[in-house]
């Protein structure tokens, strides 16, 4: 357009002073490409529920148990509104730097230390992540392993078919792991699993509203278990157990990886904020929805995953089959999310180590290496931890922690941009603190309390 400009000009025989500095000028500004459209409020808020609502939902009602009803609803608002802050650290200091990633908003603040300590904690939160749905997918399908004190659960292959060596723990799971998530982690483009996210929350809702059914039919006959709404402390033990059901809360909260992902399409920091908030809201309501029509079905003897506790026979066909459909479907989700979370947990990981190879999706060595690996271990770890409490406990008090927390907080009180105000940094020091001594303290009583029934 310039020289189209320029070129008229001379034919009509004007001349250009040179302080005519806008006479080159278009006389309408260029686009250099069209306008992107922006992600809709609604569609992010499903993004992001559909990452908070995951494996968590499972671990929720177990956390009354140990809490109490009043202290368990305390404690998800608390870790709701603690969340909402700590995103709103990350989405401030992200607008006003030049980072697009948490990565980039950790090493903007504390160097390639940052962003490689967010990367660490991204792979080991993400890991956990396939684990505990391995563990989840053998419960349902093959029960739970028996402790010393109580009996164990069965699950749908061996209620259909008896228990065989062919539905027991280990051969099932690496049945699935060969057969179905093999040739789903093999994707190279993760578009073709993008309604997964879609059934994520149908299934959630599906599962809280069979929940809520079954709750209300219990207590319109008079069957529903006596919760407890406060915790039963018989021991200094039984103290310290409190401690132990906070990270698994912190876990179920988790998001703050796909924070940078879905704020970047959405545009404005403001939007996502409010994005959050609003997911936020909704998914404490379904966590506390599950969590009390849970404990209101199964009382004490609710299992770390409560999907354990529906091969209880309900007295009819219709019921059996309700309870077998609400397991199965669920696992069925995950074996749809788990190549998803994969995906991200291979090129983090690729990332990390080979920063300056080609392509992973390029190198077809590299990636079928990384792809056996991560689905080898992940196999491994689910056979020799069978209980999700143990392992959200572990995530829930190292990675999922620093993400949440730790990492927004210090990036407040570090404050390179120097826009944090008095309040920021004492949130900040507050979530740090809090942080450190509740992760410090469940550590330890998990130590414990292992070393004692070895003993």
């Amino acid at each position: 357009k310039k020289t189209t400009f320029v070129t008229n000009t001379r034919a009509s025989g004007m001349k250009l002073e040179p302080n005519d500095a806008g006479a080159l000028a278009p006389l309408l500004p260029e686009l250099e490409s069209p306008p992107k459209k922006r992600a809709s409020v609604s569609g992010a808020v499903f993004n992001v529920s559909t990452t908070i609502i995951g494996a968590g939902i499972m671990s929720i009602p177990a956390t009354l148990k140990v809490l109490g009803v009043l202290p368990a609803f305390g404690l998800i608002v608390t870790i709701a509104i603690l969340v909402d802050i700590s995103v709103e650290f990350m989405m401030r200091f992200t607008h006003s730097g030049e980072s697009t990633t948490y990565a980039g908003l950790m090493k903007e603040s504390f160097g390639r230390f940052g962003s490689v300590a967010v990367q660490i904690s991204v792979m080991i939160t993400n890991l956990g992540c396939l684990i505990i749905y391995l563990i989840i997918i053998g419960d349902v399908l093959c029960g739970d392993q028996p402790e010393p004190e109580g009996s164990g659960h069965l699950g749908i292959l061996q209620e259909w078919f008896g228990i065989h060596w062919w539905n027991s723990r280990a051969f099932a799971l690496l049945f699935i792991v060969v057969f179905v998530m093999l040739p789903l982690v093999l994707f190279r483009r993760v578009e073709s699993l993008r309604f997964s996210s879609a059934v994520s929350v149908l299934l959630a809702v599906v599962f809280v509203g069979i929940c809520s059914v079954m709750a209300i039919s219990a207590i319109l006959k008079g069957e529903t278990k006596s919760p407890r709404l406060l915790p039963q402390l018989d021991n200094q033990a039984s103290f310290f157990n409190l401690f132990t059901a906070v990270p698994v809360i912190v876990t179920a909260f988790t998001f703050h990886f796909n924070v940078h992902p879905i704020g970047v399409e959405l545009g404005k920091p403001s939007d996502m904020i409010t994005v959050c908030r609003i997911s936020l809201a909704l998914c404490a309501a379904i966590y506390f929805a599950i969590g009390l029509f849970g404990y209101l079905l199964f009382g004490d003897s609710i299992m770390a995953d409560i999907l354990v506790n529906f091969d209880q026979n309900s007295g009819s066909r219709i019921g059996s089959l309700l309870n077998d459909m609400v397991r199965l479907s669920y696992a069925l989700h995950l074996m749809l999310v788990f190549p998803i979370v994969n995906f991200s947990l291979r090129a983090n990981i690729d990332e990390l180590l080979f920063s300056k190879r080609p392509l992973l999706a390029k190198d077809t060595k590299r990636f079928l290496s990384l792809t056996c690996i991560l689905l080898a271990f992940s196999y491994l770890a689910a056979i020799a931890i069978p209980n999700i409490w143990y392992f959200f406990q572990f995530m829930g008090s190292t990675s999922a922690v620093c993400l949440a927390f730790i990492f927004p907080g210090a990036v407040a009180l570090r404050d390179v941009h120097g826009i944090s105000t008095m309040r920021d940094r004492i949130l900040a020091a507050i979530m740090i603190i809090l942080s450190v001594v509740t992760s410090s303290i469940a550590i330890s009583t998990n130590i414990y309390s292992l070393i004692g029934n070895k003993s």
